[in-house]
């Protein structure tokens, strides 16, 4: 695969991130899955390193490469082999997104970091497409981000390149609330048109949350005179997000779109970056108590401190163990972010521990 400079998305799976990007990778294994994807294909990161090459890019000096980029004359190896594929897809208007080895993974998301382009449509303006997705894993964002998270200059940038959808409402689907950490809730965004003027804030988007076990619409903020989406595509969409959270591990920043029969299609996946951390070993359908914040002690405990505070948890749970139950092995005390947390839950059930 190394030596190919374009591959098919369907072709691409979660091992190819240092070809493909992270954004490839994730929407090859939504292919696999057989999620609805936008067919189209991926420029490798091997195009790139010849392309960064030809324009005597140079790592250290981030001020230029991205100039550098975008002034080059594509290497006519990687034209024709952009090109071909283009036309493979029928022609016609795509969009053009930047696929870093380092971006949408589940530490770093570089979400909005590197630039997408839509509505190309040509040999010539695809081309100038890819060479500015090229230039933009140097803009300043994306190396400020690149710093933060001590991720070395040797990232590279592989180009997704997948047929346009003629959306009439297009979003943002998270699989778990970013703002309270609450799993097992869907919340989107959605506005009529492109979902661009959603993920960059152009636009005020109607706001749904469902509950995807019971299929209800619990909220609704409407800013139009009539819903972007139906009830019946609130539920879709949180259905469709459970099922590529369980296929891709863990919760999810969706990118959707909707076309003119109803039909939702994923344009894009990463994981949610901000979410706390949920307890080790952490069950449904129990409370955690903050040790940590009770204590007024908001900094990281070290493996020594935490012994002590298991021993501690073994001896409540025993307390609060319900008659006839042996003595939990396990102690009540569990971890998330490196701090305490007290499993609660037979407290709350027991008469006297309420």
């Amino acid at each position: 695969m190394a030596e190919r400079l374009a591959i098919p998305l369907s072709e691409i799976r979660a091992g190819d991130i240092a070809a493909a990007g992270g954004k490839g990778a994730n929407l090859g294994e939504l292919i696999a899955a057989g999620f609805p994807v936008p067919d189209g294909y991926v420029l490798t990161t091997d195009a790139y390193v010849a392309a960064a090459r030809a324009a005597k890019v140079d790592a250290a000096k981030a001020d230029d490469a991205g100039d550098r980029l975008r002034a080059l004359t594509v290497p006519r190896a990687i034209a024709t082999a952009a090109t071909e594929a283009y036309d493979a897809l029928g022609g016609g208007k795509v969009a053009v997104r930047s696929s870093a080895t380092a971006e949408d993974l589940p530490g770093a998301s570089f979400a909005g970091q590197q630039d997408t382009f839509l509505d190309v449509e040509g040999h010539e303006a695809l081309l100038d497409a890819i060479r500015r997705c090229w230039a933009s894993l140097w803009n300043e964002r994306a190396v400020a981000y690149r710093a933060d998270h001590a991720i070395d200059e040797g990232a590279a940038l592989a180009v997704v390149v997948q047929r346009m959808v003629e959306a009439t409402a297009a979003g943002v689907l998270f699989t778990a609330d970013p703002i309270t950490g609450r799993r097992r809730t869907s919340v989107i965004d959605a506005a009529p048109g492109l979902g661009e003027a959603v993920v960059s804030g152009a636009v005020v988007p109607d706001h749904y949350v469902a509950d995807p076990r019971t299929r209800h619409v619990t909220e609704r903020a409407i800013q139009g005179q009539r819903p972007v989406l139906t009830d019946a595509l609130v539920r879709e969409l949180a259905e469709i997000g459970t099922r590529i959270e369980t296929a891709l591990g863990g919760p999810q920043d969706i990118e959707f779109a909707i076309d003119g029969h109803d039909q939702v299609w994923i344009v894009q996946s990463r994981p949610i970056t901000t979410l706390y951390p949920l307890p080790t070993q952490a069950e449904a359908d129990r409370v955690y108590f903050s040790i940590s914040v009770a204590q007024g002690y908001f900094d990281p405990v070290t493996p020594m401190g935490m012994e002590a505070f298991f021993a501690i948890g073994r001896r409540v749970a025993a307390t609060f163990a319900r008659d006839g139950q042996a003595t939990p092995e396990r102690s009540a005390v569990v971890v998330a972010g490196e701090r305490p947390f007290a499993d609660v839950t037979p407290v709350l059930r027991d008469p006297l521990g309420r």
